[in-house]
């Protein structure tokens, strides 16, 4: 592409079924970007629902705005074949995920920042927010230590250097050297890559002048699965570049023996004491959440919690068992 044509971003937003949320993102997008800066491409996963007829429209109206088919469904997979296509036409890659809310300045704060700091990948903190009930509880869950373990990209005051945040911009030279995603992963790719990054001498900022807004799950089925996902993935990462769970992720492998442990107490009552002292903290800290934030509805917290610790648990024991099981090569 010519450099009169070459754009500075390359703004990726992965989605499947996402109609309730696509339109008014590329709304907000169309408007609050430079047409001439950024080519927004949306990455489909073959949608059910007018996600796609939303795109097209928007697409016949704004030329920068490009509807891309993603045949494998996963994000990690829509963000490596629109940087295979496109990466030749811009130097960032931004991704947007279509069921978060973002700033009017966002994509231009990343690039700011990217540029005052050098930095090769530039991370983001999450607001986590709920809207109904059960989702309200997740949201105080997922904000406090009890859920995020103290994780920086939850509760940054200031910009630093760090090893992990959630994604938000990159420079596609630094994600083609690396290889981008494992498209191995279904969760927990972000991690993995910035694992690569780092090994490769690349540097990630997690910046303090914008953050994004994140929906979380409505139901507790959901809910699991998506944290189940989650430690599948990080057992994933372990395996495959011998990566020792940092401490606030511990609490959490230990959640699932502990259930286990607890079938014994016909044994012996003690076996289910663990289990007891587990779940008196998660109810409690849910009951404390509440009475700090005075209002009950959060109250479910606790139980938020401990689907979470669960879910995360099952996820990583799963995938360790099936590696130590899996035939060698």
């Amino acid at each position: 592409m010519a450099s009169s044509n070459r754009y500075t971003a390359l703004i990726i937003i992965p989605c499947l079924n996402e109609e309730a949320h696509i339109g008014s993102l590329l709304a907000q997008l169309a408007v609050k970007t430079d047409p001439e800066k950024f080519k927004i491409i949306v990455a489909d996963g073959g949608s059910q629902d007018r996600t796609r007829k939303i795109v097209e429209k928007f697409s016949s109206e704004h030329p920068n705005i490009v509807l891309f088919d993603n045949p494998y469904k996963i994000q990690s997979w829509a963000v490596n074949l629109c940087v295979s296509e496109f990466g030749d036409e811009a130097d960032y890659l931004i991704r947007i995920d279509a069921h978060c809310e973002y700033p009017d300045d966002y994509c231009a704060q990343l690039i700011q920042e990217a540029k005052a700091t050098n930095a090769d990948s530039v991370a983001v903190s999450m607001d986590t927010v709920g809207l109904r009930t059960f989702q309200k509880s997740n949201a105080a869950a997922q904000n406090s230590k009890l859920g995020n373990g103290g994780a920086k990209h939850r509760s940054i005051v200031s910009g630093q250097w760090v090893d992990h945040g959630h994604h938000a911009l990159m420079t596609i030279s630094a994600f083609c050297d690396v290889g981008g995603y494992d498209v191995a992963f279904k969760a927990n790719e972000d991690a993995e890559l910035d694992y690569r990054l780092s090994a490769a001498g690349y540097r990630i900022w997690l910046t303090s002048k914008t953050r994004c807004t994140y929906y979380p799950r409505q139901t507790v089925t959901s809910l699991f699965r998506q944290y189940q996902n989650y430690g599948f993935g990080r057992a994933q990462n372990l395996i495959k570049h011998c990566v020792v769970p940092k401490a606030r992720q511990m609490l959490p492998v230990t959640i699932l023996p502990i259930v286990l442990l607890s079938t014994l107490a016909v044994f012996h009552w003690a076996a289910i004491i663990p289990l007891m002292v587990w779940m008196a903290v998660c109810l409690s800290y849910g009951f404390y959440l509440a009475y700090q934030h005075r209002d009950w509805s959060i109250s479910l917290a606790g139980l938020s919690a401990m689907t979470m610790h669960l879910a995360w648990s099952i996820g990583f024991w799963r995938q360790m068992v099936v590696a130590a099981t899996k035939p060698g090569d």
